[in-house]
């Protein structure tokens, strides 16, 4: 069953918005995604009836902590936990990562090994460089083939060892679109006793996740990537949960994942998380009854999440396609990414390129012009940029679709950029 591609985007406000009579054509999802009328609505009903902090026995009280436990479940759902005492709410991925990364220190001693990644967001590189730099870690690199835009696995076997404590990877690169093997991974990290951080950042829009499955100890995600409000979540092991020591103040709880929640948490943020859940179960429910039978093993929101997931990913892929054909087929440009058809199941839709003939932020000015919203620069993908020998070329002009985009506005981007080109 096709996605109703007009009734998804009727879904989104935001997309009907126009700037002196001309449509918006968002491109810029990479960065953040927009909003569908659901989570405005839940997010705004908290604010109404819900505005209290948590613990009161008055109704407002009782409201926001109702929201609270629905987030976790809604989250649960989404990543396939155990429970949803793992999930762990904050102000955003890189903040719960600091944070993270100091309890997790507590563990490790002067030597030991930590692996990051050339291809990361620095959100999931900073804290633990400085992490290494505070208690004498010795940092390894996992580099990626800068013509393949893929790791090679053995160059990760011939890192690991005995010291090694903690492999911290991304799901997708923000750069390249490169989904990466993380069960194979965190696989590879357990083999020496090591723990496994993952950053789905970039993942969690387009493709579904289960934890379990993975393997992994943490992993990390913000649903103003997936539809949803500036919310960071993390999912994090239950044994490990309980067993770390969170840096928080003495009145907050010791308990469960909310001894990592510093302070007073974002109810409206939390009530807009479970309603991008819901929007994607939505899809799943109605446009996805065909594909049910994939994820016989799951049942309700979760089976509904990962069929709209299946959905959504088939279809941006038809798009991503498109978008690095009409690429193509401009003058001296190169993707920066896998481009192989039938390599398109291996990235995200999260398109970048270069072209000698213009710097990205020129690009990125020339179709702010015609409407047309994307990013330009490393995008905080330091290390992948320096990597593919982009930093002093002003990194990439990166298009970010996502599954509210169409073929139509691929076309227009494409044209744009043929014109300005």
């Amino acid at each position: 069953m096709p996605i109703d591609i007009e009734k998804i985007r009727s879904q989104f406000p935001s997309l009907a918005v126009t700037d002196d009579n001309r449509a918006r054509i968002y491109f810029d999802n990479p960065g953040g995604t927009q909003v569908p009328q659901i989570v405005i609505d839940r997010m705004t009903d908290c604010l109404i009836r819900n505005n209290a902090n948590l613990g009161g026995a008055f109704a407002s009280s009782v409201g926001a902590g109702a929201i609270m436990e629905g987030a976790r479940a809604a989250m649960a759902d989404f990543l396939n936990a155990a429970s949803p005492d793992e999930i762990v709410f904050g102000q955003n991925m890189t903040t719960l990562t600091f944070a993270m990364s100091r309890s997790l220190g507590r563990r490790f001693s002067a030597g030991d090994e930590i692996i990051v990644t050339r291809m990361d967001h620095d959100g999931n590189v900073s804290p633990w460089l400085l992490l290494a730099r505070d208690l004498g870690l010795t940092v390894k690199w996992l580099d990626f083939n800068p013509q393949t835009f893929e790791f090679d696995l053995s160059d990760l076997a011939a890192l690991l060892g005995p010291r090694t404590k903690l492999v911290a990877v991304n799901h997708a690169s923000n750069a390249t679109g490169t989904i990466n093997d993380v069960k194979a991974i965190s696989r590879m990290a357990k083999e020496v006793g090591a723990l496994i951080y993952v950053d789905s950042v970039q993942y969690a829009p387009h493709g579904s996740i289960d934890v379990q499955d993975i393997g992994c100890d943490f992993l990390v995600c913000s649903a103003y990537k997936f539809f949803g409000p500036h919310q960071g979540i993390l999912w994090g092991r239950a044994e490990l949960l309980v067993e770390l020591e969170a840096y928080k103040v003495r009145p907050a709880s010791n308990a469960g994942p909310d001894k990592f929640e510093t302070g007073t948490q974002s109810h409206e943020g939390l009530a807009g998380v479970t309603a991008a859940v819901d929007y994607f179960a939505g899809i799943g429910a109605t446009m996805g009854a065909d594909r049910h039978a994939r994820h016989a093993g799951f049942s309700g929101r979760r089976r509904d999440v990962r069929t709209a997931m299946d959905l959504l990913f088939a279809y941006e892929q038809m798009l991503a396609e498109r978008l690095i054909d009409g690429l193509k087929e401009l003058p001296e440009v190169t993707v920066q990414g896998i481009t192989a058809p039938e390599a398109m199941g291996r990235r995200v839709p999260t398109v970048s390129f270069t072209t000698p003939r213009h710097a990205p932020s020129d690009l990125a000015k020339a179709l702010a012009a015609q409407n047309i919203f994307a990013w330009s620069g490393h995008n905080y993908a330091v290390e992948a940029i320096d990597r593919l020998g982009l930093a002093d070329r002003g990194g990439v002009l990166r298009l970010g679709l996502a599954h509210y985009n169409t073929a139509a506005e691929v076309d227009i981007v494409v044209d744009a950029l043929r014109r300005v080109m």
